[in-house]
């Protein structure tokens, strides 16, 4: 019974680890794929356009209600939306670190950045704004506009498709900031990373130690001990193992797949 329960400590070894890998080259700081285009820039434009502009509406709704109590839904609405936004980003940084490869349909360059990230976890401080968050700011263009359309003019409904959609195209940023040295962030994020409103640096870099398989959500990380205590993501992995015979990347050895390459800026450390 003790093997069905702890999958990585009998269940695979590192020459049955997934059949397809992927093996990313450190990318140097000057290197033009850090840099941002101005397609980067025009997905980045018209996803912030995209979220802020349901939750403009909310407020303006509210704010000419003629109750005030009208505020409250809505604001509810937006921290619930927060809430999920942060459990959504566990589960997506979860299933593309651990499943797929480069040539996955659509989501190849997303799952080949993230699994080469734990190689060189610092890059992501190097790229520009816009070439951070374009591909996200891209999905959210044509997936929130339908949803702002069918919310009308409920301004609950409205916040909360704002609120977690500029939650979820910001979490790369967020992320990026828990990697970045201290002296380099401004001051109000460091404020709002102590304050557990924004993943801090300290709590993911657990995320990147053995065993690698904890501490997967990049917005403000309420969600990890929840999620890690309950072993969520364990369990998932032996429902798609035992049901498709599919393994996880954390399960192969660490030294393998998953150890960190420390960059020459030296900018790996996290400490608070």
């Amino acid at each position: 019974m003790s093997s069905i329960i702890t999958p990585r400590c009998h269940l695979l070894k590192p020459h049955h680890a997934l059949s397809t890998t992927t093996t990313i080259p450190k990318v140097s700081t000057s290197d033009q794929s850090l840099h941002s285009t101005w397609s980067h820039r025009f997905w980045l434009t018209t996803g912030c356009a995209t979220f802020l502009t349901p939750i403009a509406k909310s407020l303006t709704i509210s704010l000419t209600s003629s109750s005030s109590f009208d505020l409250l839904p809505p604001l509810c609405a937006s921290f619930l939306a927060f809430s999920i936004a942060d459990l959504a980003t566990g589960f997506y940084h979860w299933s593309i670190d651990n499943y797929g490869s480069s040539s996955t349909p659509l989501l190849g360059s997303q799952i080949q950045a993230f699994q080469g990230h734990h190689k060189h976890p610092s890059t992501i401080t190097h790229r520009h704004f816009a070439n951070n968050l374009h591909a996200l700011g891209r999905a959210i263009t044509f997936t929130v506009l339908p949803l702002h359309l069918a919310a009308s003019d409920n301004p609950t409904a409205l916040a909360f498709i704002g609120v977690c959609s500029g939650c979820i195209m910001f979490s790369q940023q967020f992320h990026a900031w828990a990697h970045e040295k201290k002296s380099r962030l401004p001051p109000v994020v460091l404020a709002l990373q102590d304050a557990g409103v924004l993943v801090s640096r300290s709590k993911h870099a657990k995320h990147h130690r053995s065993p690698y398989s904890n501490n997967y959500c990049i917005v403000s990380g309420m969600w990890n001990e929840v999620l890690d205590g309950m072993k969520v993501f364990e369990v998932l992995e032996m429902v798609l193992f035992f049901k498709l015979g599919v393994r996880p990347r954390s399960w192969v050895d660490p030294s393998i797949e998953w150890m960190e390459v420390e960059d020459d800026d030296n900018m790996v450390v996290m400490v608070d």
